[in-house]
């Protein structure tokens, strides 16, 4: 776990909140908007204090990381308003402890900016299964195979965490494997 990291948000997590309501007022529409594509089983990427569990579809259930044991406390008050289930876990992005194809739905909001230079990008490439029928089932035989003999194709955000190479812009691009 990256303690210094850590320190810097528990250190913030006395703070945060007080900037929430401005937060809200200029992103609260885009939030809702982002997170009403939240399916199935869910993994939340840097909880923060949870103010933006109240962004959330009704009746989910989130499992919801953070870095900072000091930020989970507070997103503890918050998770009893939400009309779902929220699990908190203190847990480094760079160091995930859930099983391969364990979320349906992995969302994030406002969590690589910190570290990135203004003007920057924040680039990500996963590897998912194709919705199309005859290559999701290569993709499906290939999977163990390279993990058995090649890279693991599942493992581009602890490579990613391991260069902490990253960027973020006021650009989105999508690009969709199936």
């Amino acid at each position: 776990m990256d303690i210094a990291t850590r320190d810097k948000w528990d250190a913030a997590s006395r703070t945060l909140d007080l900037f929430s309501f401005a937060e809200d007022r200029r992103l609260g529409p885009h939030k809702q908007r982002l997170f009403a594509n939240i399916r199935g089983a869910t993994l939340m990427v840097g909880a923060g204090t949870g103010n933006d569990f109240k962004f959330f579809p009704p009746g989910m259930h989130v499992v919801a990381i953070d870095i900072s044991p000091k930020m989970l406390e507070r997103a503890a008050r918050k998770t009893a308003s939400y009309p779902g289930s929220i699990e908190l876990r203190e847990m480094d992005v760079c160091d995930l402890e859930f099983p391969d194809a364990t979320f349906d739905t992995v969302a994030t909001a406002c969590t690589f900016c910190s570290v990135l230079k203004p003007g920057g990008q924040l680039l990500m490439f996963e590897h998912v299964r194709s919705a199309i029928g005859p290559l999701g089932i290569l993709m499906d035989l290939m999977t163990p195979l390279c993990r058995r003999v090649g890279p693991n194709l599942t493992a581009t955000l602890s490579a990613m965490c391991r260069r902490r190479a990253s960027g973020y812009g006021g650009s989105k691009t999508s690009i969709s494997t199936s």
